[in-house]
């Protein structure tokens, strides 16, 4: 299996401080690597990588102001697809813009969401859905105007992150310096606690900085600037307790299960991902404001710092996470097998013989056919998994397994799926010409009303 990994290029793969895609992502290339998959990863030129990298940008733009990132980025991101012929899988932990290379490519996309940034970004990935397959890294911040292929939660490299049975008598917040991320209520939490905190992280905002922050900080909140992995092993490890108050539904909290790695227990805000991250009353504990979040530090001495390694271990491992990425490609090279991949799913033909042809059809969650007609043959459908809509001619049916219709030659037609699960059906073809060209369509959902 041959992969191409798109990273970002805001900083460096892996990163030097700051950058958690860029992070995920060489944890990812290195995790493949390890288990004998061809990687060609395309990131910075000053990238590190025990495989084989591809870079057009010489560094990070983040890092080095006479890099324009729109033109970068453009070179960037075309390189990858100018080249997809030479890979079974394209890798993209990009956001939305590669999506728009996507239809121009025979070789399959699997892209990452790691989080929108708004809903104004929504449209691109709605008209890609279907032709790129997408992976959520929480199940909190899946969009119902899309389809997942699965949830895969980022992993880290336990080895990166030392256990420690005993902690300090220091809180420590670690992540952005933004609103956002409610680093004021971090403060506000550690001096209603009386308990010394540590901040560190790279300012995002430098006027919330200022006004907010910086005035805090004395002997008993201090701000470390943005550490690299060895001071950030050292200063998760030593500290009572993570704080994470976000003021967001946050996709993740790669900072969450790097704490928990080192055997340091949790008190997070119950918003986005941090349910499904965070085990209250185990790991750490779900609160809702400043008020909970002093009274879980009451509590906090009495979890186990081993049972916070042992659930990183076993649900949020760099080996847990490139076992269900292999899972991914193994699902969509299988999908890819045959030409019959389409916007609402895919089919494979079983049978292709003289006067018939039987296929296989899926139909993703929420999705349908056009409405259209055949000329030439008539179609019988058998439903083999899940519940359907479907449309022959003036009459509108529920099917479900085990049913079947028939679909004259000339009726007009379409199959919907109405569910949140795969619809899986027979199709058999009967006609002098069973070519794919025979389609009249009336009404498509992808532009193609009008086109054979």
């Amino acid at each position: 299996m041959r992969v191409a990994i798109l990273s970002p290029i805001a900083w460096r793969t892996p990163p030097r401080h700051y950058g958690p895609w860029e992070q995920v992502v060489s944890t990812l290339t290195e995790g493949l690597l390890a288990r004998g998959i061809d990687v060609t990863l395309f990131a910075t030129g000053d990238s590190l990588t025990a495989g084989s990298l591809h870079a057009v940008c010489p560094r990070p733009y983040e890092e080095d102001s006479s890099l324009d990132p729109k033109v970068w980025e453009s070179l960037h991101v075309s390189e990858v697809f100018e080249r997809a012929e030479e890979f079974d899988i394209i890798h993209n932990h990009f956001d939305f813009l590669p999506l728009t290379y996507a239809g121009l490519v025979k070789t399959p996309v699997v892209t990452t969401i790691h989080g929108f940034s708004s809903e104004r970004i929504l449209p691109v990935y709605e008209k890609y859905d279907g032709r790129v397959h997408y992976v959520s890294i929480s199940e909190a911040d899946r969009s119902p105007r899309l389809t997942y292929i699965a949830t895969v939660y980022n992993g880290i490299d336990l080895e990166k992150f030392t256990f420690r049975e005993v902690s300090g008598d220091y809180l420590v917040y670690l992540g952005r310096i933004h609103p956002d991320k409610g680093v004021h209520e971090a403060v506000e939490i550690a001096r209603a606690a009386g308990m010394p905190l540590v901040i560190a992280g790279i300012i995002h905002d430098h006027d919330y900085y200022r006004r907010r922050i910086e005035p805090q900080l004395d002997d008993r909140c201090r701000y470390l600037g943005s550490v690299g992995p060895a001071e950030r092993d050292r200063l998760l490890g030593g500290a009572c307790a993570l704080i994470h108050p976000v003021m967001i539904d946050e996709p993740f909290g790669l900072a969450v299960v790097e704490a928990m790695a080192c055997g340091t227990p949790v008190v997070a805000y119950r918003r986005g991902a941090l349910p499904e991250l965070v085990e209250h009353g185990r790991t750490g504990f779900l609160v809702d404001d400043v008020e909970g979040a002093v009274e879980a530090l009451s509590e906090i001495g009495h979890l186990s710092r081993r049972a916070c390694r042992e659930t990183v271990e076993e649900r949020f491992s760099r080996e847990k996470m490139v076992e269900d990425y292999i899972e991914v490609y193994r699902r969509v090279l299988e999908e890819g097998r045959d030409e019959g991949r389409r916007p609402w799913g895919y089919y494979e033909v079983l049978v292709d013989g003289a006067g018939h042809k039987v296929k296989r059809i899926v139909v993703y969650p929420g999705k349908r056919l056009s409405l259209q007609r055949h000329r030439q043959r008539s179609e019988h459908w058998y439903m083999v998994e899940g519940r359907a809509r479907v449309i022959v001619g003036d009459e509108t049916i529920s099917l479900e397994a085990g049913q079947a219709v028939d679909i004259p030659r000339g009726a007009v037609h379409r199959m919907e799926n109405v569910t949140d699960e795969l619809v899986v059906f027979i199709e058999v073809q009967r006609g002098d010409y069973l070519g794919e060209d025979d389609i009249e369509r009336f009404a498509d959902d992808y532009g193609r009303a009008g086109v054979k």
